[in-house]
Order: structure tokens, then sequence, then C-alpha cells
């Protein structure tokens, strides 16, 4: 059988690891009238140069680095100079708040949080901290990426000493807060010198499956909400609300060792007392934050943070549930008794326990304000755009910049709480099955009148300042016709406006990604699965047996009764795999049924075939797999799993 019959199929993982090869950023549109006079306003309004947080973000301060950090290819990954350019006044192009959180975010380095506590900001989105116990340090979240990890740790031992790691707790399963791990430590010496590493209840499951069935398309999102593309500059990224950026590195995985299961949990940890609280179902699915009595200090984990948090995600997530979010920090509230510092993996501490109070309770009062007003219109009969359009926090709230919406907004946390509730559908018979986009584009640019009727209208729109609008009309305009240039141009200059009056980094990451995808093209690339080999080892062989019946070929696959055994030699398990009714169904067995073929494979290879390392050719070939039966039948079953590239259409069809 011909190796090209054979059609592997290559699973997504991650949301975080997206790659293209833009070309050189064309220019961005300058900031309108409208723009540089709203900032004006928002500047007025609110304490933008607030001394009092910009001396908390820089309290503690050691050491800066700079200089870049590479892949072992020569990749570039993180480069510590790359938001030198922030300073001063807010540019027109730029949200004055936005930029006062980018500001913020920019005291990067080595940072004394108090007695035995440091952490490492500004060496990817989240911070590392480092607790210091009788025998080494602690390690808390070892940042997304091997290399910059490792670049922390070393950074932090030139200045610190050479201490060794006594413990890892990973506070949370999102990839930022563990996916470093191994260039902190490998794996071979976690287990050699038996590293305590703790995790919350659900933590395995949850950091090696977010992703896998739908990682595709996050992925795709995900490349807009982290602004990777864009240039560092005041037209393009500046800052991601959380922090300056995501590092898009090798992501790896060590499993935890012990999971902390109670509500509230005590632990001696290298001689030091925690008492970690489980909070699952709040900022992720897995999660707790912890005290150290003995060090008058809390860690919130990401439970709270300098921002408005999501309660929707824009590169595509499960809906945060708003009332379970605000029920645990209102608990917070009681765990912070009698201490000195509340630190948090992302931004920098609160100091004091008054200043903790008044953060913990803002924070906990503006998810229960959004969740609680949204209910009392959903209730009145108004749609989830009909809510976001009216509904605003209270100047107590909205005048503390801690609540302010840098990550998430108050815009579409009101609809994550609409589609909390109550699903997509609004209710009205005409949206309960609308025309599909393109086929609505060309009959509302037929209604108009034509191309050049929507572009006379939409150039209008964009001359008084009406930027919504303006895209509305252009969205139709580019569906219809994907190659009239005019209307890119003018969508492009619709969403730089639109991104330079975002105070939210996300929501202005994802219009100036639109913009530049508009006058530059699409990644020809989807994301590096290659880089997760070392974390998917963890995950089990059901997770990605039901991504791949998820991209079964349905109409190729409507006669099929294929029956496929997968078998893995270097490990005690088994799989039947069989097609009926045009569904693909797994089952793990202890003996193997009777099939059209079975593949006999390594683990490793079949994690290979995975990430795309593995193609055809080495299924056949390879010491470390075996094909009984029908070969045809294999490359069959193969040639029905349809490979999603994941450089899909955002902007146009």
């Amino acid at each position: 059988m011909p190796a090209r019959l054979l059609r592997l199929p290559m699973l997504a993982a991650t949301a975080l690891l997206w790659s293209c090869s833009p070309a050189p950023p064309p220019a961005s549109s300058a900031a309108s009238p409208t723009v540089q006079s709203a900032h004006a306003k928002t500047a007025a309004a609110l304490d933008i140069d607030d001394p009092e947080s910009f001396a908390a973000a820089g309290q503690g301060f050691i050491a800066k680095p700079s200089g870049q950090v590479h892949s072992a290819s020569g990749e570039l990954l993180w480069d510590f100079d790359s938001f030198q350019f922030q300073s001063g006044k807010a540019p027109d192009s730029v949200n004055p708040s936005l930029w006062r959180q980018a500001l913020l975010n920019n005291h990067v380095g080595l940072f004394q949080v108090h007695e035995r506590i440091w952490q490492l900001r500004g060496f990817d989105l989240a911070n590392m901290t480092l607790i210091q116990g009788d025998s080494g340090w602690i390690v808390v979240d070892p940042l997304t990426s091997r290399e910059t990890a490792a670049v922390a740790i070393a950074f932090a031992r030139e200045h610190l000493g050479e201490h060794p790691v006594s413990a890892i707790i990973y506070t949370h399963s999102h990839a930022d807060h563990f996916g470093g791990v191994l260039g902190v430590i490998s794996a071979e010496q976690a287990r050699a010198e038996a590293i305590p590493i703790l995790a919350p209840a659900g933590f395995l499951e949850e950091a090696t499956s977010e992703n896998v069935l739908v990682g595709t398309a996050m992925a795709r999102r995900a490349g807009y909400m982290y602004g990777k593309s864009l240039p560092r500059n005041a037209q393009g990224l500046i800052d991601n609300g959380l922090g300056k950026a995501v590092a898009f590195g090798s992501i790896g995985l060590i499993p935890p060792t012990q999971v902390i299961t109670q509500p509230h949990q005590e632990v001696i940890l290298d001689g030091l007392q925690f008492v970690f609280h489980n909070v699952p179902g709040s900022e992720a699915p897995a999660e707790f934050t912890f005290n150290l009595p003995q060090l008058g200090a809390y860690c919130g984990a990401e439970l709270m943070s300098h921002t408005l948090h999501n309660l929707y995600t824009l590169r595509g997530a499960k809906v945060r549930d708003a009332l379970q979010w605000a029920r645990f920090l209102d608990q917070a509230l009681e765990h912070i008794s009698d201490v000195d510092v509340v630190f948090n993996q992302h931004h920098w501490p609160v100091w004091g326990e008054q200043q903790a109070r008044q953060f913990i309770t803002a924070q906990r009062d503006v998810y229960r304000y959004i969740h609680d007003q949204t209910v009392r219109h959903i209730n009145a009969g108004l749609t989830s755009a009909e809510i976001a359009e009216q509904l605003q926090l209270p100047p107590t709230l909205s005048q503390h910049m801690s609540t302010r919406g840098y990550y998430g907004s108050v815009r579409h946390n009101v609809k994550a709480v609409y589609q909390f509730y109550m699903g997509w559908y609004d209710g009205n018979p005409a949206n309960l099955d609308p025309l599909p986009p393109i086929a609505a584009a060309e009959r509302y640019v037929a209604l108009a009148g034509g191309a050049l009727a929507i572009l006379d209208q939409a150039q209008a729109a964009l001359d008084v300042g009406d930027f919504r609008w303006a895209a509305e009309l252009l969205k139709h305009a580019v569906y219809a016709d994907p190659g009239n240039q005019q209307a890119r141009e003018l969508q492009a200059q619709a969403f730089d406006q639109l991104g330079y009056l975002a105070e939210s980094a996300a929501w202005r990451n994802v219009y100036l990604s639109g913009a530049l995808e508009l006058r530059a093209g699409g990644p020809d690339e989807g994301f590096a699965r290659s880089r997760l080999v070392e974390m998917l080892a963890h995950a089990p062989i059901e997770r990605f047996l039901d991504a791949m019946a998820a991209t079964l070929d349905g109409v190729a696959a409507a006669d099929s009764d294929l029956r496929i055994n997968l078998q893995f030699s270097d490990r005690n398990e088994a799989y039947a795999l069989w097609i009926e009714n045009a569904v693909l169904h797994h089952r793990r067995v202890d003996s193997l049924p009777p099939a059209d073929a079975t593949l006999t494979l390594t683990h490793r290879f079949f994690l290979r075939m995975i990430t795309g390392e593995a193609g055809a050719a080495s299924l056949l070939t390879s010491s470390e797999t075996q094909i009984n039966g029908s070969t045809p039948s294999l490359a069959s079953f193969f040639g029905m799993l349809d490979k999603a590239p994941g450089t899909f259409g955002l902007i146009e069809p």
C-alpha cells in the first residue's frame, strides 16, 4: 500500500501555541479625532498616574533582566527589551487606562515580596514565585515554557544564590502556570530526589484535556487574543492585561505527587506550613489558593488580580461561573486575617491587611455585580447584546483600578453570564435559524445596492467616528467579496480605531490582529504541535481518541463499518475502535476483538503521530509499529479523519 494513502491525524492540545510567519507589518492608520477625544475623557475621569500603584509595582525590586530568549532551534521566544518604548503619557493610539496597566506590567525582574518570598515577573505572562524552605526553594507556578522558566530560575540564582528546588506547586491547570516546569527541574531529578509536586484536585485531567477537542480553533483565536503576530509598538502589542505577553515555547509537565483534595488542607513543605484552599470552577476548573501562616502571607493564585478577569475568554473556552467565583473571593476575606501581604500569580502584591481587604472586596463585588445585574435584566427580557450595551459598573467599582477591564471586559463578561444561564438563543424566532454569514453578506450587499454603496456608507461612518457601524457594514462587504481590497482596507481602518479605543488588551489585540490580516493575509501554518510532547505524554489515551472521533468526516463515513484495534506495545493498554452510524467509537479492551486491522505501536510513536512528527511513511516503516490485517482498511480509516490545519479565516470566509 503506497504510504501516501495513509493520512494520519494531527490533534491539537493547547490554545497557547500558534505560529505563523507574517510579512513585515503594513502601516496602520493614525488615531482619529474621535479616538483622541475619547482618550482625553478617559484620562480625565481616572487616576491614571496613581502613585501608590506604581510604588507597589516596583516595591522590593532587586534586578532587571535584558536580552532575548531563543529556542534550541534559534527561534526568538522572548525579548526583555521589546517594550522599552513604553514611558511617559499614552500615545494617541493607546487607551490611557490600558497604557497605565502596560506601564505597571513593565516593572519586570526579580522582586522580594516578603521575608523568604520572591517573585520573577515579566519572564512570561504569569509570575514565578520562590519561597525559601529549610533546604531550598519551593517554586510556585513555573511559567508557560521551558525556555523562559530556565532563564528565570537562573536569574534568581544569580542574585540570590545557588539554592536547589525543594518542592513545586501548581496553583491551577492553565498552561502559563505549569508548562515551564522542565526548565526548573528535570523529570529525572524530580523522581530521584522525590521532589514534592503539589496541585489541586482535578489538575492533571484539566491540564492535559482543556483544549484537546477544540484546540485547533482555540489556537487560531489565541493568536488574535494574545497579539502574537503584532509588532511591539504603540500601534501594535503593548500588553496583555495580565502581563506583557505569552512565551510561545516548549510546554512540559511533571505530574503532581500530591493532590490537594479537601476544601482546606494543611501540608508541611520543606519545613513551612501551607494551608491550601481549593477553589474549583472559579478562574480555572482546578485551582487552589494558600496561606503561609508562619510568614503572614497569602497567595491568591489567579482567583484575584489587578484587572477584571474573563468569565469567557476570547480564545474560546467553557464559560466560568461568576457566582461561584464571587463566593470563593468572599471566603478569601476570611483567609487573610493577620496577613502582611497578598501575592498572586499575575501582577504585583498587595501589602497590609486593610489594603488587601479592599482589593479582594472590590474583586468579589465586581463579579457579583455583573452576575446579579445581568440576571436581573435577563428576567426583564433583555438579550445579551442589549444588556452588554447598557450595563455599567457603579462608580465605587469602576473607580477601583484593579477592577478595570484590562483583560476581561464588562461587555463580554455580561454576555458570558447570559450564555451560562440562557445559551446562544435570544428567544426571537428570526434568530432561531438565521442565514449563515456568507449568504447573509451577499444579500445585504445586494440590498444596499452593491459593494460601492456599502463602501460609501462605511466611509461616511468612519469619517464621523462611528467605527462599530463601519465594521458591521464592512464585515458583509468582505464576506461577500474577500478580494475587494478597498473593503479590506476600510475594515482594517475601522479595526485600528476600535483597537486604539479598547481598554481591554485582549480586545485591542483582537482588533489589531484582524487589521493586520486584512492587510497582510492570514497565517501559513497552524500551531506547533511538536512543542507539546512533554505535556501530552501525561494525557490519557482516551482523551486523544475522543478528539480523533471529532475529526471523522461524517459524510465520508456514512456507509463505513470499519473496525480497527490499537495496541500499545510498551503499555498494558489496548483499544477497539469502530465506526457505526458515521460515528467513531472507542473502548478500552483486555483482549483484542476481531478487526479489519490491528495497529501495534509504542506510546512515543503515538504521540509523534498526534503532533504531526510521524507521517504515513513512518507508520509503515518504523520499528515502533506493526500492522496486522488489512493495510488498505487502515488507510481507509485514517483517510476519513479530517485534519484541520488551524489557519481558517476569522475576518473573511
